[in-house]
């Protein structure tokens, strides 16, 4: 016999308690990978990942390096769009009826300065989520956080001259019927701030956004409203949640909103 053949598998013995598992896998697997967007741009990420498959109540565990082993196998192939191959090689490898996929990473937009195209970075916080069941059914999740500006109408209203801004954090976690671009998602969420932000700014430029702001104020209230306008528009969206968080400048708290809305 050989030294395989001489150790026992404990994780297919059969389970006397029949109780199935919902989910079950490995989380916090931080993994080099290529993420590609629907728009073809493609990044090497280090992503931070949970995956996970059902159980049937009879079988008393999963084999857990087989998810490593997976996903190995498309490290270089990821992104919207892109996670149906990966979670369907976990059900048929696991032997399972549903596998989940969830992915954090941070996403780079090169984006140019509005009047001398001086080009920086901004960075998006992403999720990518997707679950497979039985007959191939899929559910698609994205998360996108955005940096902007939003601007107070009310400071602008009451003030002689000026008028307070700040930095704000939009976040979206939608469910698509089909795949949603991390770049798409993320122009929505700058586009209903105040301005959007920069990385590299010379003087007519920081004239620009700053005049920009101020014509375009906006509560946080505001905010989500004009980015549930611009979500309720897109039939491709099923299910969004949305914030925004405005990092006041003269106040000792933050700004928050949120709307929620369930087409599925």
């Amino acid at each position: 016999m050989t030294q395989h053949q001489e150790l026992p598998d404990i994780q297919s013995l059969q389970d006397s308690r029949k109780i199935a598992i919902d989910r079950v896998g490995v989380s916090h697997v931080r993994h080099p990978v290529v993420v590609t967007d629907t728009n073809g741009t493609s990044q090497p990420v280090v992503a931070t990942f949970r995956m996970t498959v059902s159980l049937p109540g009879d079988v008393k565990g999963t084999h857990m390096s087989r998810f490593l082993q997976v996903l190995s196998q498309h490290q270089e192939k990821l992104g919207p769009g892109r996670l149906d191959h990966l979670v369907r090689d976990l059900r048929s490898t696991l032997g399972a009826d549903i596998a989940q996929v969830d992915m954090d990473f941070p996403w780079f937009i090169s984006k140019p300065a509005p009047i001398t195209g001086e080009v920086g970075l901004i960075e998006y916080q992403v999720s990518l989520g997707i679950e497979s069941g039985p007959d191939d059914q899929t559910r698609r999740f994205l998360t996108v956080a955005a940096p902007a500006t939003s601007l107070c109408p009310c400071s602008k209203e009451i003030s002689s001259f000026g008028a307070h801004n700040q930095r704000c954090e939009l976040t979206a976690r939608i469910e698509s019927t089909e795949p949603v671009g991390i770049a798409e998602l993320g122009r929505q969420l700058e586009s209903a701030a105040s301005c959007e932000i920069y990385s590299v700014l010379k003087r007519p430029d920081e004239k620009y956004v700053t005049e920009a702001a101020y014509e375009n104020p906006k509560f946080v209230e505001d905010i989500i409203r004009d980015l549930a306008i611009k979500l309720e528009n897109d039939d491709r969206i099923c299910f969004f949640r949305i914030n925004s968080e405005n990092f006041e400048s003269i106040h000792g708290h933050n700004a928050w909103a949120e709307i929620e809305r369930d087409r599925r």
